[in-house]
């Protein structure tokens, strides 16, 4: 038995016309993605994308082992990834209100160093 292809439509985007910031609003920058980082660091190195890529799983694999086994892991010069302890504690359900118990558990957490805060946020004077 034969299958009737039908054409896909095409759909065009309607481009939206640029809306103005409000004066001394601040535009946020688009963010890179993963890709993006590791071409910037393998230019900036001038070593294969594939090298920094490579480190970067690595990294990822050694911070989760770490702080899986230890309760923390420290990337030098960044923050520190820290396992922690949420206490049980009471809760509301947001459909109905109704008060509800969470249960204790692990959690990871991510403390920022000092110097690296300070470069993103500066200190007010």
């Amino acid at each position: 038995m034969a299958t009737k292809k039908v054409a896909a439509k095409k759909t065009v985007a309607k481009k939206s016309a640029p809306t103005k910031a409000p004066a001394g609003a601040k535009v946020a920058a688009p963010k890179m993605t993963k890709t993006q980082v590791i071409r910037t660091m393998a230019e900036q190195m001038e070593v294969a994308p594939k090298q920094v890529a490579a480190f970067f799983d690595l990294l990822i694999e050694t911070a989760t082992t770490q702080a899986r086994k230890n309760g923390e892991f420290t990337i030098p010069g960044l923050g520190k990834l820290v396992k922690a302890q949420r206490a049980a504690r009471m809760g509301r359900n947001p459909a109905t209100g109704e008060a509800i118990k969470i249960a204790a558990k692990t959690t990871v957490k991510f403390r920022i160093s000092k110097t690296v805060k300070d470069a993103v946020v500066p200190m007010k004077k």
